[in-house]
């Protein structure tokens, strides 16, 4: 008997020890994050895998990136880039890409030149592995007509990834919760995007910085977000500005699949701190996180 109470007692302490332990959580790094340290040997700085294997030891589990150009992804191949942010324990999952629209481009709403280059593009995306493409800036317009040319090039873009089998995003800054011509830019964009082809991705520290609330935009425009930018002033959950827990409470409003961490300041001289800080707080904060998946 004595042995059966004991076995019920321990049963009991490790059911409760198992609720209390933090959740198992996903968390993709924004590689913008590591740019002062990222670079070649030669000039002090670190290889972009030594530094992922240091983020993958603090809990970080997938990349998005931010280096793509002429074909590569910060010097490598895509397969060569997929290949080592793997060996380094992670996994790839989203890339900040853009090809910019030139003032003639968008006066004429010729897009051909530009949906021409993103061919290569995606079809290297999708040779690195990438789920998520994303366009990380157009800069605030003029006017209504050349914001809707940008929102049809969206559009474009985002048809063409769709044929490849990857999501196509926009993220936002705070210009864009400015009115063009008396319209809210971001509002605009929702109204004038297609949700089969273009998802946003809500930086959340620079919609609040907007003076907007995330969580009324999810409400708004449900369904829309199917990725979050996790940003504080520095590092992620020192600011108390950005109401994190009600945004993940509202991540299925939102229609949230992934989140990606971004740190733009830091409070540390040595920013790997700033890492493992923002880590540790949504590790251990009190929410239930997406999960990513292949």
């Amino acid at each position: 008997m004595r042995t059966k109470l004991l076995a019920i007692a321990g049963a009991a302490l490790l059911a409760a020890s198992c609720a209390s332990a933090p959740q198992k959580k996903d968390l993709c790094i924004q590689m913008y994050s590591a740019r002062s340290i990222i670079g070649d040997p030669a000039e002090g700085k670190t290889p972009y895998d030594e530094v992922l294997k240091e983020m993958a030891g603090m809990g970080y589990t997938a990349i998005e990136a931010a280096g793509y150009s002429d074909g590569k992804f910060y010097g490598d191949e895509p397969a060569v880039f997929k290949q080592k942010v793997e060996a380094a324990g992670m996994e790839v999952l989203s890339s900040h890409t853009a090809r910019g629209l030139s003032a003639e481009e968008i006066a004429s709403g010729d897009l051909s030149a530009a949906l021409a280059w993103w061919d290569k593009a995606i079809a290297d995306h999708k040779e690195a592995g990438m789920q998520y493409i994303v366009t990380p800036w157009i800069g605030p317009q003029a006017s209504l007509h050349d914001l809707q040319v940008q929102c049809d090039y969206l559009n474009a873009v985002g048809a063409k990834c769709a044929e490849a089998g990857i999501q196509y995003g926009y993220h936002n800054h705070d210009y864009e919760f400015a009115k063009v011509e008396g319209q809210v830019m971001y509002d605009y964009m929702l109204a004038h995007t297609d949700p089969e082809k273009v998802f946003f991705q809500m930086d959340v520290y620079w919609a609040v910085i907007g003076n907007a609330s995330p969580v009324e935009y999810f409400r708004k425009y449900p369904g829309r977000f199917k990725m979050l930018h996790i940003k504080d002033e520095t590092e992620i959950g020192q600011s108390g500005m950005v109401g994190f827990d009600a945004i993940f409470r509202n991540a299925d409003v939102a229609g949230l699949e992934n989140f990606v961490v971004e740190i733009e300041r830091y409070s540390y001289e040595d920013i790997r701190q700033s890492f493992r800080e923002s880590a540790e707080y949504l590790l251990n904060a009190d929410f239930v996180a997406p999960t990513y998946s292949k």
